[in-house]
């Protein structure tokens, strides 16, 4: 490694530098404030656990996301964190074990051994908030509002709310009774939603069969017109196929009169999270950027892995995408300058503006420093043997 070479980090993996950080650390900070207005407890679960606890409940969907490492004092292979759902259902089912409705939020930084997106890198701040103990439909329309609540927060001029339900896809593999690869197979065209894969998987399943159902559901999305549609495409279906379509109508419904501004549509192909999700599940997108900017759902089977059976469902986000996306106003006041000076009345007036405002002292070094460009508007002057502030 050359001297130049020190200094470079791994692909993926950035400085946040000023301006920018502070407007990072500004959304951190509005985000967790809405979610604890929300009645949700902020949690900083650890950097790193063991690998078992790390991948729990989650269908080890985030091992290849996640980088690990041996614990020099127990041999163990722990993981560094790339998605901290599965923290926050560590503690709600073994920490904290509390009865009843358990509200909880975080934001920091993840880990992912490859970028998730092209737009993305390897060290996301995740922020999101989990809700344990209700399985109704109810914490899943707190939930999905309050992920919207946040996006306004943001600044995001228009999101589209894509909505699905895992129970259809679910269903419909059951009844037809697939060999483990030919259901790998469906699967992946699914999620790609590759819909002449399909056609030439299940062409020659009847329209009224499982493959046949499945084959002309990955064509249907769109707004509720798409929802009519594949309850066409599913009539006769199961009862559990019928009572999800009920489910995402009246979930669209009331989002669309809460949130008049969003546009909610419904996507039959989003299997995202398949091997741990369980019911509703949902994802957010902003214009210009083709990854979800937030999305999440419901995961009930996740707590009975850490030995408490609970209800859960949740949602995450990341932070430096969303002031890469948004349009929010920065009301921040300049600074204030202050000279280089022993002057003990100076340093009372200091203390007392820093209570409130930033004030920036000169260092001796500072004698040709414009003030202006360490982001200071005012300047603390003496008049008439007093400091007070001025204008630049």
């Amino acid at each position: 490694m050359t001297v130049s070479d020190r200094w470079l980090l791994p692909d993926g993996v950035e400085d946040i530098l000023p301006p920018l950080a502070g407007r990072i650390e500004s959304l951190r900070r509005d985000v967790m404030d809405t979610c604890q207005r929300w009645g949700y407890q902020l949690v900083i679960p650890p950097l790193i656990e063991y690998l078992e606890s790390l991948f729990t409940g989650t269908g080890h969907d985030l091992e290849l996301q996640t980088f690990k490492l041996t614990d020099q004092l127990t041999g163990r292979m722990m993981g560094v964190r790339a998605d901290m759902t599965p923290q926050a259902a560590r503690i709600d089912a073994h920490t904290l074990r509390e009865d009843g409705i358990t509200r909880l939020c975080y934001a920091g930084h993840v880990l992912n051994t490859r970028p998730r997106h092209m737009l993305t890198g390897r060290a996301p701040i995740q922020a999101g908030c989990e809700l344990f103990g209700s399985g109704s439909e109810a914490a899943d329309l707190e939930v999905i509002s309050l992920m919207l609540a946040t996006l306004r927060v943001a600044g995001l001029p228009r999101v589209h709310l894509d909505l699905a339900h895992v129970a259809i896809y679910q269903s419909l593999i059951a009844e037809g009774a697939f060999s483990s690869e030919m259901e790998a197979t469906i699967f992946d065209a699914m999620q790609r939603k590759s819909v002449p894969e399909l056609n030439e998987l299940l062409g020659d399943c009847p329209a009224d069969s499982a493959g046949g159902r499945l084959r002309r559901l990955a064509a249907i999305c769109g707004g509720m017109e798409a929802l009519a549609q594949a309850r066409d495409v599913l009539a006769g279906a199961s009862d559990d196929v019928v009572a999800a379509l009920d489910q995402l109508e009246r979930v669209a419904t009331l989002l669309n009169r809460d949130f008049p501004e969003v546009g909610v549509g419904f996507d039959f192909c989003e299997l995202r999270g398949y091997n741990y999700h369980t019911g509703l599940v949902f994802a957010a997108y902003a214009p210009g950027h083709g990854d979800a900017v937030a999305k999440g759902g419901r995961y009930d089977a996740i707590g009975s892995d850490f030995g408490r059976a609970r209800p859960a469902t949740g949602f995450s986000l990341d932070v430096r995408a969303l002031v890469a996306l948004g349009e929010r106003v920065q009301h921040r006041a300049g600074a204030v300058w202050a000279p280089a000076s022993e002057d003990t009345a100076l340093a009372g007036v200091i203390a007392g503006l820093r209570m409130t405002e930033t004030v920036v002292q000169a260092l001796p070094e500072d004698t040709d420093t414009d003030p202006r460009g360490r982001g200071c508007d005012r300047v603390l002057v003496q008049r008439d043997g007093q400091w007070v502030v001025e204008s630049l």
